[in-house]
């Protein structure tokens, strides 16, 4: 009896201790760690809340799809504290890590790696001689940056995709309600940001400015960043006052949300709410028939950064913001 009730004392403990870890470390950063390789990603926490979504109608720069403001209301997820870089971007590239990665042992998710499309080579290098090592990765489709997230799903067991409009407004303001997550005046905004004015014609290696108050780097500028949404410009009118983890699934190729400004831009496309759209001139110089759907030839000022939430979606909904990107 004394060692029945010992045994299930020690399960209760061993219980209490996993289910003590899991709520603690969802409360932290973490580095996720790329299996067979030296790199990491370095995940964020943002914990949930609400905020006001778009910009006032007195705010210097704004554009008409920013508004009406509306309070949304956001759940707890983790964000990269960088851009993507072209030194993780070519493992998912190159794929040579797929082979020897073991499958996780307990996993989020339910797919195989090799069951995740590859991505075709570029005709060109599409770095454009900008840089390689510690500079983000551009030039992919919205369809490229998704499938990266679910092949790094695959091989880590954690739910990773893009995040929505709604979610990297909320990150890049970092709780403040000014024109950038610093203030008003763009006078700071050399301090935070590379843009039209201070980047030289070129991308910059991520981090080397400062980061907005949660600790994420390059919110403003350096290079535009994808989300999962469908860019519909008219979209802010048609929502409730209160509305929940909005998303836009896409129905269209173009155009699709990207957020948060480049290199090539001036600061008052920067701003937090400022949002952007992809186009189809993004292949111009594409001398493939059909065009590529992993890249865009003349998009050199686009990449992107990676979300997972806290709380882990359905299978269904797994796929479902996985192959929103349709291209």
């Amino acid at each position: 009896m004394r060692l029945l009730i010992k045994k299930y004392l020690f399960i209760l403990l061993i219980g209490f201790i996993f289910f003590y870890e899991s709520i603690v470390f969802s409360q932290f950063d973490y580095d996720q760690e790329i299996p067979e390789s030296e790199h990491t990603i370095q995940m964020v926490f943002i914990e949930g809340a609400t905020f006001q979504m778009g910009s006032p109608e007195n705010e210097k720069g704004r554009y008409h799809d920013e508004g009406p403001q509306h309070v949304v209301e956001i759940d707890d997820f983790w964000m990269a504290k960088y851009e993507i870089t072209w030194d993780i971007y070519q493992l998912f590239l190159q794929r040579h890590i797929d082979d020897i990665v073991e499958k996780p042992i307990s996993s989020e998710v339910e797919i195989e790696v090799d069951a995740i499309s590859g991505a075709t080579p570029a005709y060109t290098d599409m770095s454009f001689g900008m840089g390689i090592h510690g500079y983000p990765a551009i030039c992919m489709t919205q369809h490229a940056a998704s499938t990266f997230c679910q092949w790094l799903s695959a091989i880590t067991g954690h739910f990773y995709r893009l995040p929505t409009e709604a979610e990297w407004e909320y990150a890049a303001r970092a709780g403040t309600m000014t024109k950038y997550s610093f203030g008003d005046d763009e006078i700071d905004l050399d301090s935070f940001g590379w843009h039209q004015k201070n980047s030289n014609g070129t991308y910059q290696q991520v981090g080397q400015k400062r980061p907005n108050p949660w600790g994420l780097y390059d919110m403003h500028g350096n290079v535009a960043e994808w989300t999962l949404d469908q860019y519909l410009p008219n979209v802010y009118q048609l929502r409730d006052s209160l509305v929940s983890n909005p998303f836009e699934m896409a129905s269209m190729l173009y155009p699709r949300s990207v957020r948060g400004g480049s290199w090539k831009d001036f600061p008052e496309k920067l701003r937090s709410a400022a949002r952007g759209r992809s186009s189809s001139t993004w292949k111009l110089r594409d001398p493939q028939i059909p065009k590529s759907i992993w890249w865009h030839t003349d998009a050199d000022f686009v990449g992107f950064r990676i979300v997972r939430p806290k709380k882990t979606p359905s299978i269904e909904k797994q796929m479902r913001y996985w192959e929103s990107a349709i291209n």
